[in-house]
């Protein structure tokens, strides 16, 4: 049996379709990630109306790096006018914005106005939104190792002490619960290199809904279906 009170703190998203959405369409790919912006803040809205605290996107992968230039190009261009009007907007209704990744390979004017949404945002309480750009899941735990590894060399702590808590604490999500839901869009079954510590334990949903066409009624109905699911973590 399952249970019906299972608390939903954190979804993360894996936001997949936009370009299949616009093939089918006869569209260019960008104009897919164009529908699918759109998609994002209404998809945000309606999160922290069903009172989701926090919200991770998968918005750019490292691996996204290698597409064509021209669609990397589209991509960092819709990224530039989402930060300046749709992310305002959510800031405006008291959300908290953050962004986990390698920062440092965008642009310097993208990097700019990420960390005037940070900071604008920072005492926002209704809900976070944390949005995962260039980010990849592998090389965040290669990092939370290195610089586990610069505190046992300095002295800061002892390897013999280094645990899972002790990890974690190293990683770019530390003081945010970890996921209890992940929602897949567009068919596809698989992680992608995302959230791959902080996954351990959470209830995957995958959908052949094509991101451009999610809705909040989706979202509610998969909601709903998570609170029928039985959590054990790992116990009988």
């Amino acid at each position: 049996m399952g249970t019906t009170n299972n608390q939903l703190r954190h979804i993360a998203l894996i936001m997949d379709g936009n370009g299949r959405w616009a093939q089918k369409k006869g569209l260019p790919r960008n104009a897919g990630h164009q529908k699918g912006a759109e998609v994002v803040l209404e998809i945000a809205k309606a999160a922290k109306e069903m009172g989701v605290q926090y919200l991770t996107i998968y918005a750019f992968s490292t691996e996204n790096w290698k597409r064509s230039s021209e669609e990397v190009e589209g991509l960092m261009n819709l990224l530039r006018t989402y930060l300046g009007r749709n992310f305002k907007e959510l800031a405006e209704n008291d959300v908290r914005i953050r962004f986990i990744g390698e920062r440092q390979r965008l642009d310097d004017d993208i990097q700019a106005q990420m960390t005037r949404l940070e900071q604008e945002t920072k005492n926002n309480k209704s809900a976070t939104l944390l949005v995962a750009l260039s980010y990849g899941a592998r090389q965040e735990i290669v990092q939370a190792a290195r610089l586990l590894a610069e505190k046992v060399k300095s002295g800061d702590i002892l390897s013999k002490d280094i645990d899972e808590q002790t990890f974690s604490d190293m990683l770019y999500t530390a003081d945010v619960p970890e996921p209890d839901l992940l929602i897949r869009t567009s068919g596809e079954q698989r992680l992608s290199n995302f959230l791959l510590w902080q996954l351990a334990y959470t209830e995957f949903y995958f959908t052949k809904t094509l991101w451009p066409d999610f809705t909040k009624e989706e979202l509610k109905d998969i909601i709903n279906q998570f609170q029928q699911r039985e959590r054990r973590y790992g116990k009988v």
